[in-house]
């Protein structure tokens, strides 16, 4: 069965986070039970088996907000560089963050790159605001969620400063 193709943008725009996300677990997948699980972590910290459920909601969410600009600009066109460039650019950081403090341990590092990256995707929601009010609604969630991340990723480097590399 052939898909239409006028499904393959959102098809494609809604799947396209979660290629950084799956990477990404394979570093993560390694480094939980060894490196990760000897962090002194705060009492308050999301359970481990939270996180992909949590990003697999959030990647499908931003990822389709994507497509609803992109559908609303009427593609790639020059009034969507902005918008979908900070997309980009946040997603582009939200794909590094996981290789620099799991893969690399660096955990200020990994703090600085998700202080970059919430203040890109505050970005990016608020550029879309003005195209499509659902796609911006479709970042709240993932704002509360790197706010929560933050929190958590100073917390830990905070205490545990003679364990990075």
């Amino acid at each position: 069965m052939r898909m239409p193709s006028s499904w393959l943008p959102a098809v494609g725009f809604t799947l396209l986070p979660h290629v950084g996300g799956i990477l990404g677990a394979f570093i993560t997948k390694k480094e939980v039970p060894t490196w990760y699980a000897n962090l002194v972590k705060p009492s308050w910290r999301p359970p481990n088996w939270m996180f992909g459920p949590v990003w697999t909601t959030l990647y499908t969410s931003m990822g389709y907000g994507s497509y609803l600009i992109y559908k609303e600009l009427g593609g790639l066109t020059e009034d969507a560089t902005v918008p979908l460039g900070l997309y980009a650019g946040q997603l582009a950081l939200n794909w590094a963050w996981t290789p620099i403090f799991f893969g690399a341990h660096r955990m200020g590092w990994g703090l600085a790159v998700l202080i970059l990256l919430t203040e890109t995707a505050v970005a990016t929601t608020i550029s879309w605001y003005p195209i499509n009010k659902t796609a911006a609604y479709l970042m709240v969630p993932y704002l509360g969620w790197l706010t929560l991340a933050s929190t958590l990723n100073y917390c830990v480097w905070r205490d545990n400063k003679d364990k990075s590399e």
